[in-house]
């Protein structure tokens, strides 16, 4: 790989010689603009606004613009004297966890290259101090044009080194979070753990682009003269009622597609944790009849299941003549009128 920067890590009085290498390279595809009415190119020319002409690449330097608009040349020998430590060394700071560092910080990634066999034993005691110690290194360097915060850490049996913002370059997230006050209950907590276990974990080796490569048919496709892929149709929404209907229904397709039992996310039936749309004003209607008519009836059931019982213990213990079934059927009416008094007990207790 070719290195990009050449210099030394400062490591104590320690200077390891090291190349930069990028460790990592974009695949996304890039396109051209072009006039669509005969497929030529568009091109930007870069022009001096005083002699309005095109410039080569050797004519162009940079410059500072003032407040007031002026315009302060700079060099590349004003770049390279610097008063910077940092401008051929990368220069270690501190030894912190790796847990101290935010993930917004991070930037590009660079590996770091011993350069020559004199920076073997240096690197290899930096690398393997950096593993025992279980901790990374805070560093500062210069690269194009700016001074930089880095963090130096492990990988296989290289260091890396990852470009870091400065603290003052995160923003403060005010004003992203929800401004509404909102309560989550244990239970869909619980669904939503339930979720977390059941979709696992990935091996993020498995991951790649499809965005890409369903770009890359479509181009070789017009490249043939033929049509591009159809877009597979989308998958009909369905529509959620709550937030625990969409969790249920969420770990019950992911323990479906994994082959596994479904219903055990909540200890019920799958059939009742159905997503059906209800009108607000029925649903309180629904619940108020409920409340009035819905536990009289099973009472009243119970309480006639029970006398009915009874009755045929009486008739089986009764001999088989008709006088005892006399008996049985004055014994069935006797109770039948005793009903309504152990009804209204039977209501009163439910109330």
């Amino acid at each position: 790989m070719r290195s990009i920067w050449n210099g030394a890590i400062s490591f104590g009085l320690v200077s390891i010689p090291i190349k930069l290498v990028n460790a990592t390279e974009s695949h996304a595809i890039s396109f051209r603009q072009i006039h669509t009415e005969d497929g030529g190119r568009i091109r930007y020319r870069k022009v001096c606004e005083l002699e309005e002409r095109e410039v080569t690449q050797a004519e162009i330097g940079k410059a500072y613009e003032d407040a007031d608009g002026s315009i302060v040349p700079i060099t590349d020998e004003d770049l390279a004297h610097l008063p910077l430590p940092t401008a051929k060394t990368i220069d270690i700071v501190a030894f912190v966890p790796a847990d101290r560092i935010d993930p917004l910080q991070m930037e590009n990634a660079y590996y770091l290259a011993a350069s020559g066999a004199p920076a073997a034993k240096p690197y290899t005691l930096l690398r393997e101090a950096l593993k025992r110690s279980r901790k990374v290194a805070i560093a500062k360097f210069a690269l194009r044009g700016r001074e930089r915060l880095g963090m130096l850490r492990v990988v296989d049996d290289v260091i890396a080194m990852h470009g870091l913002l400065w603290p003052d370059e995160i923003r403060a997230p005010q004003g992203v979070a929800p401004e509404v006050d909102v309560t989550v209950r244990d239970k869909e907590l619980d669904l939503a753990d339930a979720l977390m276990d059941t979709l696992g974990e990935v091996d993020l080796q498995d991951l790649h682009d499809e965005y890409r490569e369903a770009l890359e048919e479509v181009i070789a496709a017009k490249a043939a003269g033929e049509a591009p892929p159809e877009a597979p149709e989308p998958a009909p929404g369905g529509k959620v009622l709550d937030l625990m209907a969409a969790l249920e229904n969420s770990v019950r397709a992911a323990k479906q597609s994994r082959g596994e039992e479904v219903g055990e996310e909540t200890g019920e039936p799958a059939e009742e944790a159905e997503v059906r749309h209800l009108p607000r004003g029925k649903r309180a209607g629904g619940a108020a009849k409920k409340t009035t008519t819905g536990k009289s009836a099973p009472a009243a059931k119970k309480t006639a299941a029970k006398k009915t019982a009874a009755a045929k213990k009486s008739t089986s213990k009764s001999a088989q003549s008709s006088r005892s079934a006399k008996k049985t059927a004055s014994a069935t009416k006797s109770t039948t009128k005793k009903t309504p008094a152990k009804k209204t007990a039977s209501r009163k207790r439910t109330a």
